[in-house]
């Protein structure tokens, strides 16, 4: 009779508020940091500095699925149970890996990294070159005008309505928002379902289909965005250059990913799915 109760569980909360904290402290580190490094740094050595940003930022997930390969190895309970008395082992259907021991150690490395920035000036001086000449937007009324130009609340949402109606009326911005939003669903997908694609079409364990994609999928991913930096910088290009260098790689990414269609195994044979029971 008590194992016909449903099981229940309110941990997903916990796990929820964890990721909301952790997106709150990591998403000023893109449009504050690209705006700090742009306003601080000379013109023609931004996109090599964005791009190592940005070259860093993949490679934290490459050592994440790196992780957690080595998590998933680990059995769920580990330091609560006698792991002699474990059975199974990672290859078997039913082992659960150690899968909030990543989180823990995530934890404590971003709170050690976020001690350095505690020590940072609250502003630096600006090289002889500055960037006045450049046509950009003053992004500092557009994030916090209620902080910046000390506001209430109502002239804050009239002056963020403003702000958002004059970026979203910017055709070529609007265009860019777009064609991120297309490519960061596509490699999204990509993340989530690649590992399960693996384990269930060329038979690897857990453990290993993450230790493979971090290996081999993100570093390529790193690479081209330092590498697109460094040409950026050494030709100098402009808003046009740069927006015809990135359609150019895109477009041939876009080609190359079509093999994908050509590759992939024959369904398993599953008794009730893929052929009868008889």
């Amino acid at each position: 009779t008590g194992c016909e109760k449903e099981p229940s569980s309110y941990m997903w909360i916990y796990i929820l508020l964890g990721n909301m904290l952790r997106g709150i402290g990591e998403t000023p580190i893109t449009p504050l940091g690209i705006s700090y490094l742009d306003d601080f740094a000379k013109e023609e050595d931004v996109p090599v500095y964005v791009a190592c940003l940005h070259t860093i930022a993949m490679l934290g997930p490459m050592f994440g699925f790196l992780l957690g390969s080595l998590c998933a190895k680990l059995y769920v309970d580990i330091g609560f149970v006698d792991l002699g008395s474990i059975t199974i082992t990672p290859q078997d259907s039913r082992w659960v890996g150690a899968w909030w021991l990543g989180f823990l150690i995530a934890g404590v490395t971003n709170f050690i990294a976020a001690v350095p920035f505690c020590f940072l000036p609250k502003s630096l001086k600006k090289p002889e070159k500055s960037n006045d000449d450049k046509t950009s937007f003053d992004c500092s009324p557009v994030i916090m005008p209620c902080i910046s130009q000390n506001r209430l609340i109502y002239p804050f949402l009239s002056d963020f309505y403003t702000s958002l109606k004059k970026v979203l009326s910017n055709r070529m911005y609007f265009t860019l928002l777009c064609c991120s939003l297309l490519q960061f669903s596509s490699f999204i997908g990509f993340l989530t379902y690649k590992p399960k694609y693996m384990e269930q079409q060329y038979g690897q364990s857990t453990s290993k289909s993450n230790f493979l994609i971090g290996l081999t999928s993100l570093p390529p991913v790193g690479i081209g965005i330092f590498l697109g930096g460094l040409i950026m910088k050494k030709y100098k290009m402009s808003i046009i250059g740069a927006t015809k260098f990135a359609f150019t790689m895109s477009f041939l990414a876009y080609v190359i990913a079509l093999l994908h269609f050509f590759v992939g195994c024959e369904n398993h044979v599953v008794a009730g799915m893929t052929v009868s029971y008889e």
